[in-house]
């Protein structure tokens, strides 16, 4: 079964993130459409599934030198630890140039008791939408996930990889998110 988080429900047309224009319901069909292309994700239980990008809007912003910052202090959900994030206020989401789905199973959240559906073989979850301004859609995990998850804060999914693992993908996510935010977004 495929069931959409209420982590990447909170992904809207006004939110900060990326988000899908079309139904839920539709979202979970092309999930299944194109589910058996998926690629394991950064650790077993996690798959990543592209998608067309037509209704796709990603909400990272490239920054020009200059640009004024807005950001926050908060839980991403009730009962966890609030996380930095950083915005470029005034900015409009574009239509994506790639997209990923991001699924973890219900095994997997199940870890961290973030899953909605029972913990079993088969039950995937849809945890995030990234839409990417990048045609090569491989943009990484943002920094500040990464460590969450890495040194297993709240909310996060341990990551189970070794510190050398842990040191170059923190390189690689740097160095693509050093001149990116996300939009601000109407909330």
């Amino acid at each position: 079964m495929i069931h959409l988080n209420s982590f990447a429900l909170r992904q809207t047309e006004n939110s900060r993130f990326s988000h899908f224009s079309g139904t839920m319901r539709h979202l979970v069909n092309m999930v299944q459409e194109n589910f058996d292309e998926g690629i394991q994700g950064y650790r077993p239980g996690v798959l990543e599934v592209k998608v067309p990008v037509r209704g796709f809007f990603s909400g990272v912003v490239e920054l020009k030198e200059g640009d004024k910052l807005v950001g926050g202090f908060e839980p991403r959900r009730p009962g966890e630890d609030p996380r930095k994030w950083v915005a470029v206020p005034g900015s409009r989401k574009m239509p994506a140039k790639s997209v990923t789905l991001i699924l973890y199973s219900s095994e997997l959240l199940a870890e961290g008791g973030d899953n909605e559906l029972s913990a079993e073989d088969g039950n995937w979850e849809i945890i995030s939408i990234n839409a990417s301004p990048c045609e090569s859609g491989r943009e990484p995990m943002p920094p500040e996930t990464l460590m969450a998850n890495y040194f297993g804060e709240s909310g996060g999914t341990d990551t189970k990889m070794t510190e050398g693992e842990f040191v170059t993908t923190l390189a690689e996510s740097r160095a693509f998110w050093k001149n990116k935010a996300m939009c601000s977004g109407d909330e």
